[in-house]
Formats: C-alpha cells, structure tokens, sequence
C-alpha cells in the first residue's frame, strides 16, 4: 500500500543563530496552498521576537525545488470567484510583504524549480542564494493573470525594466548563470557543496552586530521607497542605536584586541 501523500506545509526549526522557514509539499515541487501562506507572517514574526535568531532563511524540501509556484489543484476552491480571488490575494501579499518588513536579515535558499510564487517570495528576500541547477519562471503571462505593483516594483529594483519585461512578456525558463546576470541571483554555487556554501554564508551573517544588520536593512528599503513616504526620522533612529548599543563598544574592543566580537543585539 502507498504511504498518503502528506498535504503542503511550512516546516521551521532554529539552528545556530539562524530560524529556518521550509516550504514542503513534495509531491508538487513544493507549491504552495492558502495555508501555507497564511501561515508564513506569524513564523517569521516569532523569529524577528527571537533574540537567539539572527537571520532567516526561505527554503524549500528536498533537492527538486525551492517553490514551484501557487497549487493550481487549489484554484477552483480557494481562487473561484471574486471574493474567494480577494482572500486569496491578501494572503500571497501578506506572505510577500513579511520578508520586506521583518527586521532581520531573511535569505531565500534556492535550488530546482523557483517560479510564480517562488520568484516573487525570493524577490521579497534580501538576499538569493542559488544552487546551479535553480530554474527560475514567471508563468504569469502563460495564466492570464495582473501581477500587482509592489510585486512589479520589487522586480524592477533588483534586475531593472528591461529585464523585468522580458521575464513577464516571455514567460521563458532561465538558469542560475542568467539569474546572476541580471543581478536576481546574489550568490551562485555548485550543487556538489551548496549546503556548505550557504552554511558559510549564514555563519558570516549570524556573526555580525545585529543592530547594524537591521539599520542597513532599513535604509535600504528606504531608498527603495518613494521619497515622499520615506522614514528618515527611523531611519536615523536606527543608526544612532548603534552607536549608543554595547555592540559597538565590543566592536571596538575587539578590533583594538585582535579578535572576534562577541555582538549580543544591545
């Protein structure tokens, strides 16, 4: 007899200073449902409340993919009419929106499929770490559907118009060396030692001034906001928390002292 097949869930743990946020629906290359999606801004708030965690990786299970996009079996029940259509979209931006405004650093993990959904979640993290087998799509225009602003805005910044254009009126596959091109992919590693690689990575993050981390989070989505809505009175908040934090006190201890700090996020 077939064992079921386990229905999409987010899976999470906490390992080393980093809280981990797992998309895992195997039988479908990780495609996400409604709940999964309601499901990730209370995760990543509790890691942002966590003074243990500090960064956030998006991943998904497995080796096949990070997320292949919405779970179309889902679209005729959660995505039917108008009304279903409006929760349905509340729930993806909400989803889109955590990564953007969570304090801390948050890093997509990216290896196999990552389409639809999964390029417009990994375009909301900081960061993109990319195995070479990662394959990226924007099928939006293949399904008849409006991508919406902010979704379009976030796009335009990280790989600028021309390229934004050409993932949308295509709807083409494109590889890791084409998403480092255009400046998608941060980091591009060998699938042979992604893991290690990333790990690396994580370990340089998790060891900075956390209070620094958040502060340079914060201008940059700052100057990626219209100038009339930006925040510069947090902004310069922020900074100056740095330096009346006991974080960079140590900093400087440690410089003069020839070792690594110790940051403790005050």
């Amino acid at each position: 007899m077939n064992a079921p097949v386990q229905p999409g869930r987010i899976l999470s743990k906490k390992e080393n200073g980093i809280g981990w946020i797992i998309f895992s629906n195997l039988a479908k290359h990780n495609a996400v449902s409604l709940d999964m999606w309601q499901s990730v801004p209370s995760l990543m708030q509790t890691y942002e409340a966590d003074p243990e965690v500090r960064a956030i990786v998006i991943t998904g299970d497995g080796e096949k993919a990070f997320i292949s996009g919405a779970d179309i079996s889902q679209f005729d029940k959660v995505r039917g009419s108008a009304d279903a259509q409006a929760v349905y979209n509340t729930a993806v931006d909400k989803g889109y929106e955590s990564p953007v405004l969570c304090a801390k650093p948050v890093i997509a993990k990216i290896r196999g499929f990552c389409m639809g959904g999964g390029l417009g979640l990994a375009a909301a993290c900081d960061v993109r770490l990319c195995a070479e087998d990662a394959v990226f799509r924007m099928p939006a225009a293949r399904l008849g559907l409006g991508y919406n602003y902010s979704g379009m805005k976030r796009f335009v910044g990280i790989i600028g118009s021309a390229n934004t254009a050409d993932i949308f009126f295509t709807a083409r596959k494109f590889g890791a060396a084409d998403a480092l091109s255009m400046g998608f992919a941060t980091h591009v590693y060998p699938v042979a030692d992604f893991d290690a690689r990333v790990n690396e990575y994580l370990a340089m993050v998790s060891e900075n001034a956390p209070l620094t981390l958040a502060a340079a989070k914060y201008t940059i989505r700052q100057i990626a906001t219209d100038a009339a809505e930006r925040d510069m009175a947090g902004l310069k908040a922020r900074i100056a928390k740095c330096f009346d934090s006991d974080d960079y006190k140590e900093g400087r201890k440690a410089f003069m002292e020839k070792r690594s700090p110790q940051f403790k996020g005050s």
